[in-house]
């Protein structure tokens, strides 16, 4: 559902991130002091941080607006969808990070719709 090149970024983030809780894990191992162990914690934690909002608002926001020009160039302005996706557009500028999941889920269902729309025509 999410395109590739989007989520490329966070994938090399989290493989990153995988590799700094390898780290710890190896420090834990290694009874490295628990100040050395708080501090690398600390890192990976904000690294995941960082991940998560860069695919809550980079990758889902883009996603989503990919997928509502998709929608409203298969709409012939007559598929019986044409205020779902007038309200959803309009409300795009203005949604939270944790609404998007939640839009991309209602644009995806119009698509199946307009899709199967389509194909009867």
């Amino acid at each position: 559902m999410l395109p590739k090149d989007l989520t490329e970024d966070t994938r090399i983030r989290l493989k990153t991130i995988k590799g700094q809780i390898e780290g710890l894990i190896r420090m834990l191992d290694e009874d490295q002091p628990p100040e050395k162990i708080l501090v690398q914690f600390k890192s990976a934690s904000k690294s995941l941080d960082k991940a998560h909002y860069l695919l809550l608002d980079e990758v889902y926001r883009k996603a989503l607006a990919l997928k509502i020009v998709e929608v409203v160039d298969a709409c012939p302005g007559n598929c019986g969808n044409e205020d779902k996706i007038e309200f959803i557009r309009k409300q795009f500028p203005e949604l939270g990070l944790e609404d998007l999941t939640e839009k991309m889920k209602e644009i995806t269902q119009v698509k199946i719709q307009l899709d199967q729309f389509n194909k009867e025509r």
